[in-house]
């Protein structure tokens, strides 16, 4: 019989399920969700199938073992990398961070962010930028599918570029909040800086409808 491959790269037996959590097959959460409630179980694992839902509306992919990103959590060859979740606990908020208001909630209940902590495979990981700057598109892009009024997305301090990366997320979190729409990609203000070793145009794809390009 020929051995049809995984349209997810990998061999069923080098994953695991979508409905497991393997806690020794999932990252440590690092500072960014400290002080926050992390998830694990059942709520990681509820997250993390809107996460590959909406990967793979928005083809956030790993062009590197070519499935979607959500994907490499159940990699068995890579247990340390993938996303961690936390619910946000307003009180531990950096008083310079931007918030959107909860207007749209009922009494004074405050809004609802979720964080999210992507660690990659090596510290040099190139597709770090874009594959972080593609999952805040499509979770923020697509907020009708979820109850968060806002999902903050930040690479692990372990990626060498992780102050770059972190601090362009962090602009593009703003400009979300204060205008109610995503920067427009071609505006620059989430690309990465000229000579970082980062080729966007050379990727191709359509935009999607925030005006991200497959296959981020």
């Amino acid at each position: 019989m020929v051995n049809v491959p995984s349209p997810f790269g990998g061999s069923d037996d080098t994953f695991d399920p979508y409905d497991e959590f393997v806690p020794g097959h999932a990252p440590a959460p690092g500072d960014f969700l400290a002080e926050h409630d992390v998830l694990d179980g059942r709520e990681h694992l509820a997250v993390h199938r809107l996460a590959r839902e909406l990967f793979e509306e928005r083809a956030v992919y790993d062009m590197t073992f070519g499935y979607n990103l959500a994907r490499l959590n159940n990699d068995q060859r890579h247990p340390d990398a993938g996303y961690r979740y936390a619910v946000e606990r307003a009180e531990a908020v950096d008083d310079d961070l931007p918030t959107p208001d909860g207007s749209g909630r009922e009494g004074d209940e405050p809004a609802r962010v979720l964080r999210a902590e992507f660690t990659p495979t090596t510290a040099f990981c190139p597709q770090s930028d874009t594959l972080t700057r593609g999952s805040l598109r499509a979770w923020n892009g697509l907020a009708d599918r979820h109850e968060f009024d806002l999902v903050r997305v930040r690479v692990a301090p372990m990626h060498q570029r992780a102050s770059q990366i972190n601090a362009a997320l962090r602009d593009m979190e703003a400009t979300l909040v204060e205008t109610g729409e995503l920067p427009d990609p071609d505006d620059g203000s989430d690309a990465g800086t000229p000579g970082d070793g980062f080729d966007d145009d050379a990727v191709p794809g359509s935009a999607g409808r925030d005006g991200s390009r497959a296959p981020f």
